[in-house]
């Protein structure tokens, strides 16, 4: 059998990469534009079919880590998202561009279903395990801002998506050399680790689909945006890209530790118990970085972060306790195709509220967005937690 901690670690590896290669283009928009002769607005939609893929994707990426192997989609991740970031280094035509993204977007489907449900499988402590691996994702974030911010001042923005390209396949090749396929069925992890009364399910799959939209939209939005955002309101701070990066992976930073609190608490409390008070961070930052600059700006931007890698990290744990191992991969996968494929429709959103009206427009209506995520953990039942969850 393969080694929990060994294969958590590959997992969690593979979350850095996939949140890290679908931002790049986030932030490296900012110089592309020039060199291409494109304007913010409209180069930023050639990314928005790389998104609905991401969540598109996932439903059939899912269904073949339950039927089929999910090592072995962990590999065709690794290798294909790999190969795909470096093939966007050498675009030549906006065209070229959004298939190239297209492409990235593919291959990152296979990770959130597939990867998420081999956590479950391996994980000792569900709550741990599900916030460091919250971290890994949220530092993938940070650094592509930061790390593509570098290379792409010192070395173009080509280099920005070669250079994780090469790392990314030579992790591939690591992981198919440690890590085997197994049949996973029977293991300790196979059954529900907490459930609610019958009668209340309806509670869960509803209360999931609310927030699942709202914040999956919401997060995405704002890692999208948050490059740009800064570049406008912290002029007076800084004009510099690697700059700007730095700041906003320190932003980052705090989303991660957030993450990590939250999956410790989970091991502790209920998800209503701590869904409920995580529920109203997101709308009040929203609508007050929406009037804010430079340091404010800054203070605020935590706060948003921290509210929206927060919810993640809640969402993800109600699926995993509540399926079982046989079924876990399709159950990501369904949470994964709702949550992505509005996120993937928020790429466009944002450039249009931004033509409409700037950074307040768009603050605003994701603020209003974020009302639902309230009412979702409102709705939420009590869960009867099982010796397995204790």
């Amino acid at each position: 059998m393969n080694s929990p901690s060994r294969v958590i670690s590959f997992v969690n590896a593979g979350h850095f990469i996939d949140h890290y290669s679908m931002l790049i283009f986030a932030a490296a928009v900012i110089i592309m534009g020039p060199a291409l002769g494109m304007a913010y607005s409209e180069l930023l939609p050639y990314a928005t079919p790389g998104f609905i893929a991401f969540g598109a994707g996932s439903l059939l990426t899912g269904w073949l880590g339950d039927r089929w192997s999910r090592r072995h989609m962990m590999l065709i991740f690794f290798v294909g998202i790999g190969a795909s970031m470096i093939s966007v280094g050498f675009v030549q035509t906006p065209v070229q561009l959004g298939a190239a993204l297209l492409a990235i977007g593919i291959f990152a489907s296979i990770y959130h279903p597939v990867g998420t449900a081999m956590i479950v499988s391996y994980a000792d402590r569900l709550g741990r395990e599900m916030g460091i691996n919250g971290v890994w994702g949220n530092l993938g974030v940070a650094s592509s801002a930061l790390v593509t911010g570098v290379i792409g001042q010192y070395l173009g923005w080509r280099f920005a998506f070669i250079v994780p390209g090469v790392v990314t396949i030579l992790i591939g090749i690591a992981f198919a050399m440690l890590v085997v396929h197994e049949d996973r069925k029977g293991s300790k992890q196979a059954a529900a680790q907490a459930r609610v009364a019958k009668q209340d399910m309806w509670r869960v799959v509803l209360s999931l689909l609310i927030v699942v939209i709202a914040i999956s939209t919401t997060f995405n939005a704002v890692t999208v945006a948050l490059p740009k955002l800064f570049a406008e309101r912290l002029a007076d701070l800084t004009k510099s890209p690697a700059l700007l990066g730095v700041i906003a992976a320190c932003v980052y930073v705090f989303g991660a530790m957030t993450q990590y609190t939250i999956g410790r608490l989970l091991d502790r409390y209920s998800l209503k118990t701590v869904a409920l008070p995580l529920s109203f961070m997101l709308a009040p930052f929203l609508y007050l970085a929406a009037s804010l600059n430079n340091l404010p700006l800054i203070l605020v931007s935590i706060g948003i972060v921290m509210g929206a890698f927060g919810q993640v990290t809640v969402n993800d744990a109600m699926v995993g306790k509540y399926t079982s191992e046989e079924w876990r991969s399709r159950a990501y996968a369904v949470r994964y195709f709702i949550g992505f494929t509005a996120a993937g429709a928020s790429v466009g959103l944002v450039a249009w509220l931004y033509e409409q009206g700037g950074f307040v427009t768009m603050l605003h209506a994701f603020a209003a967005l974020c009302l639902l995520a309230i009412a979702a953990a409102i709705i939420l039942p009590r869960e009867i937690r099982t010796p397995a969850a204790v």
